[in-house]
């Protein structure tokens, strides 16, 4: 009876319990849409035809993969200097700065002079603000 009262929590593990509920929750519900909506899905090989004909390739192609760049480089660029976020401030500013160049439709000096600014200081401010203020280590 005494077993009934004690809590033991393993602290290798126990923070992965709401991310599998949450991905098993939401697994379930993809599962029931796909069923619900099996025909239109189906039927929407013409319209994602279209739209793939219709949208900036370079734009969106170039956004994906500056993205999966900059989640594949934060990590290891962040263990060079650990518990000091320098992977996300080190990969956000040439992130920040490459896709705001990538959507600009000019890109003269005056165009990107604002832009350098936006990129140092915004992705600057958030590490500042997580490391020093809220005590919180970034990648």
């Amino acid at each position: 009876m005494g077993d009934l009262t004690r809590v033991t929590i393993d602290f290798q593990t126990s923070h992965l319990i709401f991310p599998t509920i949450i991905a098993i929750v939401l697994g379930l519900l993809g599962l029931a849409i796909v069923i619900r909506d099996r025909a239109r899905i189906a039927a929407a090989g013409s319209y994602w035809r279209a739209s793939w004909s219709a949208m900036d390739k370079p734009r969106f192609l170039g956004a994906l993969a500056l993205t999966l760049l900059y989640f594949s480089l934060m990590v290891p660029v962040g263990d060079i200097w650990p518990n000091t976020g320098l992977g996300f401030l080190l990969c956000s500013i040439p992130y920040v700065l490459a896709t705001g160049i990538l959507f600009m439709h000019e890109r003269g000096f005056r165009q990107i002079l604002p832009l350098l600014i936006v990129a140092v200081v915004g992705p600057t401010f958030v590490w500042w603000l997580f490391t020093y203020p809220l005590f919180l280590t970034l990648p």
